[in-house]
């Protein structure tokens, strides 16, 4: 990889580290949910359909709810008036930045780990035998 291409690349890994910081073991839960909110705002019923749509992972109620906090705390999403008891929330501006610095962070490293496995096919045997 030329020289250009790896600092281009370790800079988008920074940004997206540093988007979703501190999330830890919710960085995933993150993710999904921050994915889910760009399409409009949701409560956290719809946001677990609309995730389990998307992603074919269904967050449960502890984690959903604790990944909404956290994200709510960070300013990455706000929560909206609602006439009932739901609770809808929105993304933020922040949250959307941060979201895409995430997003072409991980691209970045899935475009790297294609092209090395379409370089060396027998990579696929490996752990097979």
């Amino acid at each position: 990889m030329p020289d250009d291409e790896k600092a281009r690349l370790t800079a988008r890994q920074k940004a997206g580290e540093q988007a979703l910081a501190g999330f830890g073991r919710y960085a995933g839960p993150a993710t999904l949910i921050l994915s889910s909110l760009a399409g409009g705002v949701r409560h956290g019923y719809a946001l677990t359909k609309d995730i389990e749509a998307f992603a074919g992972v269904r967050l449960a109620p502890g984690t959903l709810y604790e990944a909404l906090a956290r994200l709510d705390a960070q300013g990455l999403i706000e929560a909206v008036e609602s006439d009932d008891r739901r609770r809808p929330y929105r993304l933020t501006a922040a949250g959307a930045t941060a979201l895409r610095a995430h997003l072409e962070a991980q691209r970045a490293t899935a475009d790297i780990g294609l092209r090395r496995l379409a370089a060396n096919p027998e990579a696929a045997s490996w752990g097979t035998r």
